[in-house]
């Protein structure tokens, strides 16, 4: 999968150990809208997708995440691949490790249904739901953000960019 862009704050030391959590992504178009998760509390959009397990493929884990995170049903074969974004910066949660994260993003459609949502602790606490909604409105909302926490900004800023070049590649004005 080519890599689109790459997010390395160089916060870290060279001599950290690293931590590696590869996430997939999805890119789902509905009528000319985006779906997306939204957090209630922090009041960000982010792409629905999360953390690739040991046992799992990409398409496996963003079936999965899809489903978990917002409640919509992947079709297998509709998933095609976009582009992947690295991530690195120095660790929230350990001293002397460096956080790398390689996003994959896919294309992909979804069944005319949702099913219940089956969130983490986090994503509960962080009021995460599916809005389906115009790409600018997302754009402007996460341009408009911003955090005390450092590690969510990162994140934000990166769909942010996301859902900008997404726009492009879609032709959208």
């Amino acid at each position: 999968m080519k890599q689109l862009f790459e997010i390395d704050l160089k916060d870290y030391k060279e001599t950290d150990t690293v931590f590696r959590r590869p996430s997939a992504r999805a890119i789902i178009i509905k009528d000319d809208k985006i779906a997306l998760v939204y957090s209630k509390k922090e009041k960000y959009y982010k792409f629905p997708g999360g953390g690739i397990h040991d046992d799992e493929d990409k398409k496996e884990a963003l079936i999965r995440e899809v489903r978990e995170e917002v409640g919509l049903v992947v079709i297998p074969e509709s998933i095609r691949e976009y582009g992947s974004v690295l991530r690195r910066q120095k660790s929230t949660v350990k001293d002397g490790e460096i956080f790398e994260q390689e996003n994959y993003y896919y294309f992909c459609d979804v069944e005319d249904r949702v099913v219940g949502q089956d969130l983490d602790a986090y994503e509960d606490k962080a009021g995460f739901v599916l809005k389906i909604v115009d790409i600018d409105e997302a754009i402007a909302t996460n341009a408009a953000y911003s955090s005390e926490d450092y590690f969510n900004e990162i994140m934000i800023k990166r769909d942010r960019r996301m859902l900008e070049m997404a726009k492009q590649e879609l032709g959208w004005k």
